[in-house]
């Protein structure tokens, strides 16, 4: 974001120092800390609510989208899945089957 050098970081400790003086530097830059945190808090806030509201956006569209493409009374309505579909068979209702070779076959019709 700041392109700040290390020179740049000595430039303006030595400053500060001037300015401020060796005895007031370590409380100013105590209190420099609190606000720099601070301003980084309130940033990770706002950039949270921001991805929060473009996700309920995004969510909200999808929704829209699906609504306009099968509403949902026409889902309720569907004969195909609301009719109940027949029980898989289980081997004690229905004899295995064996597939019959196709000789075998022609015999049994020329024997008939």
């Amino acid at each position: 974001m700041f392109d700040v050098g290390f020179q740049e970081l000595i430039l303006v400790a030595i400053v500060a120092l001037v300015v401020v003086g060796p005895e007031r530097l370590p409380k100013v830059a105590r209190v420099a800390g609190k606000w720099v945190g601070h301003a980084r808090r309130t940033l990770a806030n706002v950039k949270h609510e921001i991805d929060r509201e473009l996700k309920a956006e995004e969510l909200k569209t999808i929704l829209d989208e699906q609504s306009r493409l099968k509403p949902l009374d026409t889902i309720l309505e569907d004969p195909a899945l609301t009719t109940p579909r027949p029980a898989p068979a289980t081997e004690s209702q229905t004899p295995p089957s064996t597939p019959v070779p196709p000789q075998a076959e022609a015999d049994r019709t020329r024997s008939s």
